[in-house]
């Protein structure tokens, strides 16, 4: 079973879960970082026990304002936020008797796949790099998933953000939206079978949560629209970065385009969301982690 931890972040206390393999320490270490809207007992959480059963110390948490982290407005999503709850999280494990402080990776996926480049960019304690299944979340805001949303949908989004941030200067409450439509059916109707994939795994049994999100403030729009995941990226070097993406996924351009000193696995026929929990495409994705992991912090 993880332990319970919390840690500050910019404020923020943060709740995470560490878990430890039982080997005798000092570790090394992976931070494990969880989609926009998720929590860290979904696919973070599942990462964060199979790295640990290979040998590692790992640590999942809920993003500040979301699960069972600190943060008022609930449901406030934060690019600025994101990147530094990784950083925190790296601050956390260096005061672990149990972590090799100099031995420490991070790990995102999806939207957290985007917030730990510049994360590791800029902060030269994180040695080893990965995403699984990488979004970068301005361009998927701006862009749509596939990169052929009509720029319209964004700029009405905007709109409705800015209306939003005028009435609670006003007075009023911060609004939000949605972050999934009502039904699988909706959701494919808008999303395509990427949208239709998401619902499934957060809004079904198959992994829905409680404390998962379900709706993003307004004023996380404005945020997320102006945030570039990939802009420093060439700073990670000469640290090294893997990239771990489905063949299927249709987010897979995030990766490929993604500059120096990225490495590209893919694994044969996953989707996108397939690589969150899907044990034929998330055994081989561990595999891929761990053997990256361990070249590059040791065992």
């Amino acid at each position: 079973m993880p332990e319970n931890v919390s840690f500050p972040s910019a404020g923020v206390d943060l709740a995470g879960h560490l878990y430890l393999p039982g080997h005798d320490g000092p570790l090394p270490a992976v931070v494990v970082g969880h989609p926009a809207g998720g929590v860290k007992e979904q696919t973070a959480g599942l990462y964060a026990r199979r790295l640990a059963e290979r040998g590692f110390a790992t640590l999942a948490f809920d993003a500040a304002y979301q699960g069972e982290s600190g943060g008022l407005p609930r449901g406030l999503e934060d690019p600025g936020q994101r990147v530094e709850d990784l950083k925190a999280a790296v601050s956390f494990l260096t005061t672990r008797p149990e972590v090799d402080a100099g031995r420490i990776g991070a790990l995102g996926i999806c939207a957290s796949g985007g917030y730990v480049l510049p994360a590791a960019a800029t902060d030269h304690r994180i040695r080893a790099v990965a995403t699984v299944s990488a979004a970068d979340v301005g361009r998927m805001f701006r862009e749509g998933a596939d990169g052929t949303q009509d720029p319209a949908v964004v700029q009405g989004m905007l709109d409705a953000a800015a209306a939003a941030r005028t009435a609670e200067a006003r007075g009023e409450k911060m609004t939000s939206f949605p972050i999934f439509p009502p039904t699988a059916e909706d959701a494919r109707a808008a999303g395509g079978q990427h949208g239709f994939e998401g619902f499934d795994y957060y809004r079904t049994g198959r992994a829905f949560h409680p404390r998962a999100a379900a709706e993003f403030t307004w004023d996380s729009l404005d945020r997320i629209v102006a945030f570039d995941a990939g802009r420093f990226a060439g700073l990670i070097a000469p640290r090294p970065l893997l990239m771990v993406v489905g063949t299927e996924a249709v987010t897979a351009r995030m990766s490929t385009e993604v500059a120096e000193p990225a490495q590209l696995r893919w694994i044969e026929g996953a989707t996108h969301v397939d690589l969150y929990d899907r044990e034929q495409h998330v055994g081989p994705a561990v595999d891929e982690l761990a053997a990256f992991f361990t070249a590059h912090l040791g065992r």
